[in-house]
């Protein structure tokens, strides 16, 4: 009884995060994973939230159907295709302890690119170009693979074009909704497409409709700031817990 409601705990609160994140406060959704899994193991989480991510994804290519970056597009989809099948080649053939330190060390560099002062973030090209983008996209589907967390790389290559917000938004929306497509045929031949991870979704996804919701509304009501703040050290901490894990698991 003690482990289903930590396991739900968990669970919610992962959901919550990917929900406020769609919701507004973008990049919070990287801490779900590192999270989750600290309850069950990394495959199985982040395939009983890929469904979640899905339904909130479409919703938002809905809403930015119009406002993209074609050409971003072109470049960072093929990318990410080889990034998320080097992400299933590392969860189907390695010990599962190095998917969990690949998460860790995912969520702390994530903290480390945000933490950068601005101006270090948006250096570098202006305009789309293929081999950048070819490198931060791999990058990004196999982070996205691996912990739904492909949104730092993105935003390397990204953010230094100027996109307007909402051209930013839609790209991001529409790049990682193909992204979390991609994923589906992997998460299959890792055997995690069964009826309890299904059941699991299922009855998470009231929970995610409502955090999104939830975090349209509270984006207007609170400091973003000291918000971050929280949620980058809480997110450093659980990193730091799953390396340590790891190690310890490798070791013995």
């Amino acid at each position: 009884m003690q482990a289903d409601l930590v396991y739900y705990l968990a669970a919610s609160a992962a959901v919550i995060l990917i929900g406020l994140s769609k919701g507004g406060f973008s990049g919070i959704s990287t801490m779900a994973m590192p999270l989750f899994t600290m309850v069950i193991s990394p495959i199985r989480a982040a395939a009983i939230l890929l469904p979640i991510m899905i339904v909130q994804d479409w919703v938002s290519v809905w809403a930015f159907r119009r406002d993209f970056s074609p050409r971003n597009l072109l470049i960072l989809w093929p990318a990410a295709v080889v990034g998320v099948a080097l992400g299933w080649a590392l969860a189907a053939y390695v010990n599962e302890a190095w998917v969990k330190l690949a998460v860790g060390l995912i969520s702390i560099l994530f903290v480390v690119f945000m933490i950068l002062p601005e101006s270090w973030r948006a250096a570098g090209s202006t305009r789309p170009k293929v081999f950048p983008g070819f490198i931060w996209g791999s990058i990004s589907g196999f982070t996205s693979m691996v912990s739904h967390a492909g949104g730092p790389p993105f935003l390397v290559y990204v953010v230094p074009q100027k996109l307007s917000p909402t051209d930013l938004a839609g790209t991001s929306a529409l790049f990682f909704a193909g992204v979390n497509l991609f994923k589906i045929f992997p998460f299959f031949l890792l055997g995690q497409f069964s009826a309890e991870n299904f059941r699991a979704s299922t009855l998470l996804l009231p929970v995610a409709i409502f955090s999104t919701f939830a975090g349209v509304w509270l984006i207007r009501r609170i400091s973003p700031d000291k918000f971050y703040i929280a949620i980058y050290v809480l997110t450093m901490l659980i990193g730091l817990k799953l390396i340590w894990d790891a190690g310890w698991e490798l070791w013995v």
